[in-house]
């Protein structure tokens, strides 16, 4: 394991947004910014995720839960509004869809991959 903490660092700002695509499925209007990416399950955990006003992602479960974070803009999870600043846990076996009327930004820490419903 390295001890340079710049191994560590990822500088968002400039890395470039991308589509999401999911096994094969491109969800339009979600962008992606990778930043903890874990070699041994060969998928990121920790993602920055951008929805274009009126984007969604499907209804789906969590099996080893999620964290997310709302950096910006506002999110709608299974009819509640969340806003820039808004924490939600949710535990593994959850299960909600995501969207939003006016665009957002959010951070995901996601232990598991997600299955869509």
């Amino acid at each position: 394991m390295s001890t340079d903490i710049n191994d560590y660092i990822v500088k968002s700002t400039s890395t470039e947004w991308l589509p999401l695509i999911e096994k094969g499925t491109h969800y339009e209007g979600i962008f992606v910014k990778s930043l903890r990416y874990d070699k041994a399950t060969q998928r990121s955990k920790t993602i920055l995720l951008k929805f274009e006003a009126g984007a969604s992602y499907p209804y789906h479960i969590h099996p080893g839960g999620e964290e997310l974070f709302v950096l910006e803009g506002n999110a709608i999870i299974e009819g509640t509004l969340l806003t820039e600043g808004d924490y939600l846990y949710t535990p593994p076996g959850f299960k909600h869809a995501v969207k939003t009327d006016t665009g957002c930004q959010i951070l995901l820490v996601i232990p598991q991959e997600v299955e869509i419903l």
